[in-house]
């Protein structure tokens, strides 16, 4: 018997058999991370699209679809020209803990408790973070701002007015967030897009009134080959309507 060829092919076979494993394991452990973010509630027809068009979605899926009504919103105060500075400047690093920040502007911005922190809004230029107001303690409303302007890793400065958010009433139940992104995938993501977030909250076009209404939309942040560039799609709750300002 010739060892030294059954002592080759033994190797090979092993070698063959680890390779077997590693993809096996590297196919369940990619099965189980879809699992995680939700593709397996996609449909087909998605899950081919974002295949065909190398899409991908680098956040979870969300499951609940709750029912949710229009709302009004107004601003209570006039919004200043220019941002108003803090008479004690707090440390920037407190926007990612959110209780440490109201307690450390509460007595200058008493709104601040109820805004929730924009990670997608951030704007690099002008060193500033993005806040926007809360419905129901929740739901962010896109369409007001609360801007925090920082320097030397500082928030110096501030620039909002304070809203009221009333129900509208209408109350419908939302879209599920899958629909919402078969949807972008199919019809509207270009190819190459990368999906970073995806938010329920509420959105509406401005009009010239002192009170504007806002609608339930599934908001879609979409990196389109830059990283430092995205782009934002609005799905709305009911209708499904696609709206990219």
């Amino acid at each position: 018997m010739d060892w030294g060829r059954a002592k080759n092919v033994l190797i090979y076979a092993f070698l063959l058999l680890n390779l077997v494993l590693g993809y096996q394991l590297w196919s369940d452990y990619r099965e189980q991370q879809g699992a995680n973010l939700g593709f397996d509630s996609l449909s087909e027809s998605t899950q081919r699209a974002m295949e065909n068009k190398n899409i991908q979605v680098l956040t979870s899926v969300p499951a609940d679809t709750p029912s949710l009504p229009k709302i009004s919103y107004r601003y209570t105060e006039e919004l200043p020209d220019d941002p108003v500075q803090l008479a004690i400047p707090a440390d920037s690093k407190l926007i990612f803990t959110p209780g440490d920040l109201v307690s450390a502007l509460k007595n200058e911005i008493p709104q601040i408790g109820n805004y929730s922190y924009d990670a997608f809004a951030d704007s690099s230029e002008d060193g500033s973070f993005t806040l926007h107001p809360l419905f129901e303690g929740q739901w962010p409303l896109f369409n007001a701002d609360l801007e925090l302007f920082y320097t030397d890793q500082k928030i110096t400065a501030y620039l909002g007015s304070p809203v009221q958010i009333q129900d509208a009433g209408g109350e419908t139940e939302v879209l599920p967030a899958q629909k919402a992104l078969g949807t972008l995938v199919e019809n509207y993501l270009p190819e190459g897009s990368v999906v970073k977030e995806i938010t329920l909250g509420f959105y509406g076009q401005t009009f010239d009134s002192e009170t504007q209404v806002a609608a339930p939309v599934w908001r879609f942040t979409v990196e389109n080959g830059d990283p430092s560039s995205y782009s934002v799609y609005y799905v709305q709750g009911a209708s499904g309507d696609v709206i990219s300002p």
